[in-house]
């Protein structure tokens, strides 16, 4: 069974009278395990299907199940969970609280879940020493470089333990070769088993990928397996 079932899915934004479609008739499958890179020009509704997958939005149409449940059919309360604890995302900006250390960012959805003083420790400390920069646990955003951030983000999202990770434009805030290193370690926690599925426009970041998908003014155009 997939991790990611989307069935004629469609999503529409309304604006008084004007409605503008974002996403038609989409149709994804995507197994536990997979590498996906999703590509598409700017407006093309690339970041639209990473936050329906991600339950960040709700379709307009069609059928979302992740892991069997009906996303669809759930409410605000059940999608907060499977964001809070089977998916995280990882953003272009970092999303990091710039008061905070890299633990304490880190640590923060750990905090929302109610985990434990302890376990949050043990958690965080192992996500920090699995993407390199245990060392960095007392430092806070502004003390350290652009990967070392995107790094930080990615600790967030592996000590909540989420099984699918969607970054969206990951490498975008990036020099090249701080944008490979983040690259080679999504494709380390890939082989690790997570699930990854990243949103580019540059066609050296969807190379790490093992499958591509190409959307165009809502649609899927292109889909493509990796040999």
């Amino acid at each position: 069974m997939p991790i990611i079932e989307l069935k004629n899915i469609s999503k529409e934004y309304r604006n008084d009278t004007v409605v503008t479609p974002a996403l038609k008739n989409i149709d994804l499958s995507v197994e536990e395990g997979e590498f996906l890179a999703i590509m598409g020009a700017s407006g093309s509704g690339k970041t639209t299907l990473l936050h329906l997958i991600g339950c960040m939005d709700v379709p307009t149409g069609g059928t979302y199940r992740f892991d069997g449940k009906d996303m669809t059919a759930a409410d605000e309360k059940q999608r907060a969970k499977i964001r809070g604890k089977e998916v995280a995302f990882v953003f272009q900006n970092f999303a990091l609280i710039r008061e905070n250390t890299v633990f304490e960012n880190a640590e923060m959805p750990l905090i929302a879940q109610k985990v434990p003083r302890r376990e949050r420790k043990r958690r965080v400390e192992t996500a920090l020493q699995a993407v390199g920069i245990a060392d960095l646990a007392r430092k806070r955003p502004e003390h350290i470089s652009g990967g070392q951030k995107q790094r930080t983000a990615i600790a967030r999202a592996l000590a909540c333990g989420a099984r699918v990770l969607l970054a969206d434009e990951p490498t975008g805030a990036l020099d090249s070769a701080a944008g490979a290193e983040i690259m080679q370690l999504f494709s380390r926690l890939n082989a690790e088993g997570k699930t990854v599925i990243v949103i580019t426009h540059d066609s050296r970041v969807a190379a790490y990928a093992h499958r591509q998908i190409i959307i165009q003014d809502g649609r899927i155009v292109q889909d493509e397996t990796q040999e």
